[in-house]
């Protein structure tokens, strides 16, 4: 292992927004450039000697010069770089960005893709572009730094045969640019067969550099890099589900070729690290995470440094002065004009925290001019840029970090041309796949704020234009779409300003405050922009306050001024210390992606609630729903208007109860969880008291499970028509699927065996059981709901058949095969439950009760048919999972 191998300390981020998750399947084997192949000699023929390189300037003779970072010479197709030999086993900076893409499934254009640093490595005449493992390390010299080396190794990113004998004038090298680049190290190949299940492959012959530039700060290569397949699979002759079969890409003239643009930039590291600061796990930085091997003393391998930009005042001793280098954010000219005031001051509005602790006018803002040729996809230009695609509604803010000290290097914002395009419509209008076909699951490498939000503004959109607030053409609906544009902007540059999500900051405000214009103009509708924040729609007849929010909130202010506050180094230690010491503060609540998505059921941290009462919200949340329900059925088009618009607005009901009703889930067996450090007197861990338990299962049941939970007029349902034009729209609507979909989620969840260990759980961390919600409690309030006509002897509809046979496969699942994960007390009452329906089931087809005889034959049917499951699953064997 070479010297500088061991000398480059810290490890890469691997963080959501400094940069998209690893790759895997990167090329560990040299490409080569597109040639004829040399024959084989023939076997025993004497070996001839490989052919000596040409002389430098043979090779460059007629081609073109661009000096800097790494000299590049440009002659018809082909480029090299010119390494030295000083710039052998040197690290230093590269990213690879998507200029261009295909616009559906995850491919767009104008996306951050990876970075990494990198070394050229010279093996005999084999030059190897290597990617470092910098994650582990140890001190340099020590027997630990060997160790090290051993134990981790580089990857080998792509590789190129040295293309000339060295230049009499610095003895540099050339490489060939096409043979080097010209290789899959984005890792393509693998994002295409994820979203296409087609094996598409890179081909050197036909790819392409498109502009190249080079300085002493930077080398830039733009590579128009073809991929292909050579064909595509017939259709299956039987139609698949969705999740099984992928369609070949539909944006595409031809679905077997396709062109993506890559930019590769090239550039040194700092020369001198920036120091780096300490993590603080109360507070919601994204970090760099090494592991250090040099003693066994301390009680962990790993260390954390914020990842922040590098500022620093110009003038110390000033309470208040300019940085030396302030964070530049360049406005990408693809932005529509009209709303590049709004990304500006979405941006600018982040330089309020930075003159609290001493900065003026640390964040700029300048635009890229239509004759303005520099790429803002290049390594040294933070930026705002549009992007399109036929299925992409989000937005992202991604950063690139030396690894080093967490110094944020560049960052690129990507924002969806459906926020100018159709802000006013929901966003799977304009989607013809969900995220599972996308491959994207939530995970911190993906920030969904921009999609979400998109839903929730056509929500409130045509809420209010039911309500006859205002007309989508309305001077005050564009002036709600660039408050919401420039909301949106905010939360991506605080990504890109190291801070991660807090879906716990949505808590601190009443919905009281919340209602007063002049209070959240001041402090903000949540504790921080970084919160996914809902329209604040007023219930109809109250005050009605700011939509969407306009400033930042007391978390904000304090994530900044711990990452990026003046101390000196001595006072470093200490002084964050007792800023991170707040964390109990109230408006400083911070519960991030592990809280809201993770493991632990926290109802306190969730996306898209406001106030300090999440189900009193939610409880309004749905009336709003049922309101718009019911405009719909009363409303009367124009002659000639599309009923579109019915089924728009009947979707986006339907789409609140698909985001309310999971969060309202977590209330049952819900333990909040606090990153609380000792001395708050606050316990890491507390139970969701039984009363607000209890109130969460009310408001399921009636909302999900009771008999008349939904009920829509015919006369609306059969004019709920779309777009006929689209070939991929299904005309017919299926209102009983839509409400099957919500029950069956929510069944999954309250059945589950996480939900059943959390309520067991609980009775261990409250001093007295009856303050905490019994299993058998939820298990007997959910089967009664579903299945209350068993006791009313009332006919059962479709709708209500369909959801008791959504609850009867979990009940006989249940009592057939048991998971690992399944506790015994649970396996226990789920028996319980399935004798207790059973006996019901009976009572209802031969017992005495008052209407009995008004049930239908289908209901006799299915109640019939249910009887004999339950029968069936009691006498079976149990399938223990593992034996």
């Amino acid at each position: 292992m070479r010297p500088i191998r061991l000398a480059v300390l810290l490890a890469l981020s691997t963080h959501a927004y400094a940069q998209s998750p690893p790759v895997p399947d990167v090329p560990l084997v040299a490409t080569t450039p597109a040639q004829p192949t040399v024959p084989a000699a023939a076997p025993g023929a004497p070996r001839p000697d490989a052919a000596a390189p040409k002389p430098f300037a043979e090779i460059i003779k007629g081609a073109q010069r661009l000096p800097g970072f790494f000299a590049l010479y440009q002659k018809d197709e082909k480029v090299w770089l010119e390494l030295k030999p000083e710039q052998f086993d040197q690290p230093f900076f590269m990213s690879v960005n998507t200029a261009s893409g295909i616009g559906e499934r995850g491919v767009y254009g104008g996306q951050m893709t990876r970075s990494a640093v990198v070394m050229f490595r010279k093996i005999g005449s084999l030059v190897q572009l290597i990617a470092l493992n910098t994650t582990y390390r140890a001190k340099l010299g020590t027997p630990q730094a060997l160790a090290v080396a051993q134990g981790f190794s580089d990857s080998l990113l792509s590789a190129a045969p040295v293309a000339s004998a060295p230049n009499p004038q610095g003895k540099g090298v050339l490489v060939e640019a096409n043979a080097l680049l010209f290789a899959d190290i984005p890792g393509y190949s693998t994002r295409l067969e994820s979203a296409f299940r087609m094996a598409y492959t890179l081909d050197p012959r036909n790819s392409s550099f498109g502009n190249i530039r080079s300085d002493d700060g930077m080398t830039g290569l733009h590579v128009n890099a073809h991929y292909f397949v050579p064909r595509v699979a017939a259709t299956p002759l039987v139609a698949l589900p969705t999740a099984i079969f992928a369609p070949p890409p539909f944006t595409l003239p031809d679905p077997r070729s396709m062109f993506l643009g890559f930019y590769y930039s090239f550039m040194p590291l700092p020369e001198q690290p920036m120091p780096a600061r300490a993590a603080d796990d109360r507070i919601g930085h994204f970090v760099s995470t090494s592991f250090d091997f040099t003693d066994d003393l301390k009680p962990e391998q790993t260390s954390h440094a914020v990842n922040r930009w590098r500022l620093e005042k110009k003038d110390p001793a000033l309470a208040l002065s300019e940085p030396k280098q302030p964070i530049v954010y360049w406005l990408d000219k693809n932005i529509p004009v009209k709303y590049r005031e709004s990304v500006k001051q979405g941006v600018l509005a982040w330089n309020a925290a930075f003159e609290r602790i001493g900065f003026k006018d640390a964040i700029v803002v300048r635009q890229q001019e239509a004759t303005d040729t520099f790429d803002t996809m290049d390594a040294r230009h933070a930026s705002v840029r549009w992007y399109a695609g036929v299925d992409a509604g989000f937005a992202i803010g991604p950063s690139q970090v030396d690894p080093r000290s967490g110094e944020i290097l560049d960052a690129d914002i990507g924002m969806s041309d459906s926020f100018a395009r159709s802000a006013r419509r929901m966003a799977s209008e304009d989607t013809r796949f969900g995220a599972e076909q996308l491959g994207l699951e939530h995970n911190e490498a993906r920030c969904d704020y921009g999609m979400a939000s998109a839903q929730e503004m056509g929500f409130a959109m045509d809420l209010m234009e039911a309500r006859g607030e205002f007309e989508m053409d309305s001077p005050q609906a564009e002036a709600l779409a660039q408050a919401y544009v420039r909301s949106i902007i905010m939360h991506e540059v605080g990504h890109t300003l190291g801070l991660r999500h807090n879906f716990r900051s949505s808590t601190i405000y009443s919905l009281k405050q919340l209602q007063d214009k002049a209070f959240t103009a001041k402090n903000g509708m949540t504790g921080s922009v970084m919160d996914y924040t809902p329209f604040n729609l007023a219930v109809k007849g109250e005050q009605q306050g700011e939509y969407v929010t306009s400033v930042l909130g007391p978390y904000d202010y304090w994530a900044i001024e711990y990452a990026y506050k003046p101390i000196a180094p001595e006072q470093e230690k200490d002084e964050l210390a007792r800023i991170a010491s707040r964390s109990n503060e109230p408006q400083l609540a911070f519960g991030t992606d592990q809280e809201a998505y993770g493991g632990v059921s926290d109802p306190g941290v969730n996306v898209f609630d406001l106030g300090d009462d999440p189900l009193a919200y939610f409880q309004r949340r749905l009336a709003m729903s049922r309101e718009l329900w019911d405009r719909v059925q009363t409303r009367r088009l124009k002659p000639g208007e599309s009923y579109e618009s019915l089924r728009r607005s009947f979707e986006h009901g339907f789409s609140q109860f698909a985001r309310v009703m999971p969060v309202v889930v977590k209330y049952v067996g819900g333990v909040t969880h606090l990153r609380d450090h000792a001395g708050t007197g606050r316990a890491t861990f507390t139970p969701v008291s039984v009363e607000r338990q209890r109130a969460a299962l009310k408001l399921l049941t009636n909302n999900l499970f009771r008999a008349d939970s939904f009920k829509f007029a015919p006369d609306m349902v059969s004019r709920l028509g779309g777009d006929q034009l689209m070939a991929r729209f299904k005309p017919d609507v299926s209102v009983g699927s839509y409400v099957l979909s919500l029950q069956s989620a929510a069944l999954d969840q309250l059945m589950s065996d996480p939900v059943a260990g959390r309520l067991l759980d609980s009775q261990e961390k409250v001093d007295k059981p009856k303050k905490a919600l019994a299993l058998d409690e939820l298990y007997t309030t959910v089967q009664s709901a579903v299945w209350s006509e068993l006791k009313t002897g009332k006919d059962i509809n479709s709708m209500r058949r369909n959801l008791q046979r959504e609850h009867l496969k979990r009940v006989a699942s249940s009592l057939l095969r048991v998971s690992p994960g399944t506790r015994a007390d649970a396996r226990s009452l789920q028996r319980q439950q399935a004798l207790a329906l059973q006996r019901d089931i009976r009572g209802a087809l031969f017992g005495n009760h008052t209407g009995s005889g008004s049930l239908s034959n289908e209901a006799r049917a299915h109640l019939a048919e249910s009887y004999e499951t339950l029968s069936q699953a009691l006498k079976a064997p149990m399938m223990r999972a593992g034996a």
